[in-house]
C-alpha cells in the first residue's frame, strides 16, 4: 500500500497545476475514486483538517492521508511523492521562464492555464459544499442539512459584504455550529 500512495501522490504533485486547492480534486480521485482508500466523508475531513492547519493545503492532505493510511512511513511517503514532482517541474519552468520570458507564447500558454485551475478549484469546492450541504452527497431536497445550508450562506455573505477576516470566520462558524449542535 505504501508504493500504491506515494504513486498516487506523484501524480497529484505532477497534476497539481494552479496549487493546493487545485489538488483537492486530484487527491480525492486517487485516495477516494481510484484507490478506494476513504470514503468521500472521510476524505472531506481530511480536507476540513488540512484547510485549518498552517501551510500548503496539497501538503497537508497528503500529511494526513499518509498518516491515516500508514502511520508515520505513510507521512514521508505521501509528502514526498506530492512535493518531488512539482520541485522538478517548478526549477525545469522556472529555467525555462527566465530564459524565454520575452517570448508571447509564453504568456499565451500561462493565460490558456487559468480557466483550467479555476475549474479546478471550482470543483473541489462543490465536493466540500455538496458534502456540507447534503446527507451522504447526495443532492435531494430530503437530504437537504439545513444548519450547514445556513452557516454557509451567513459565511459567505459576511465575507462578501463585509470583507470579514477568514480566521474569524472559521472560528465562528466553528463555534457556532459546535454550540447549534450541542444544544440540537
Amino acid at each position: 500500500m505504501i508504493w500504491k500512495l506515494f504513486f498516487a501522490f506523484v501524480q497529484v504533485g505532477m497534476f497539481s497545476v494552479g496549487g493546493g486547492y487545485a489538488a483537492i480534486p486530484l487527491i480525492q480521485d486517487q485516495i477516494v475514486n481510484i484507490h478506494k482508500l476513504m470514503t468521500l466523508e472521510q476524505f472531506s475531513d481530511l480536507i476540513t483538517i488540512a484547510e485549518m492547519t498552517p501551510g500548503p493545503i496539497s501538503i497537508n492532505s497528503s500529511t494526513f492521508v499518509g498518516m491515516q493510511l500508514s502511520g508515520i512511513p505513510g507521512v514521508l511517503i505521501c509528502t514526498l511523492g506530492c512535493i518531488i514532482p512539482s520541485f522538478i517541474i517548478c526549477l525545469t519552468l522556472a529555467h525555462v521562464y527566465y530564459k524565454y520570458r520575452e517570448l508571447g507564447g509564453i504568456q499565451t500558454v500561462l493565460a490558456a492555464l487559468r480557466p483550467a485551475v479555476v475549474s479546478l478549484i471550482g470543483s473541489a469546492g462543490l465536493s466540500i459544499l455538496t458534502i456540507a450541504a447534503f446527507k451522504n452527497g447526495v443532492i435531494a431536497v430530503s437530504n437537504i442539512q439545513y444548519v450547514e445550508v445556513a452557516l454557509f450562506a451567513v459565511c459567505l455573505f459576511l465575507l462578501r459584504k463585509y470583507k470579514a477576516n477568514p480566521i474569524a470566520i472559521i472560528l465562528g462558524s466553528g463555534v457556532v455550529g459546535t454550540i447549534i449542535y450541542l444544544i440540537f
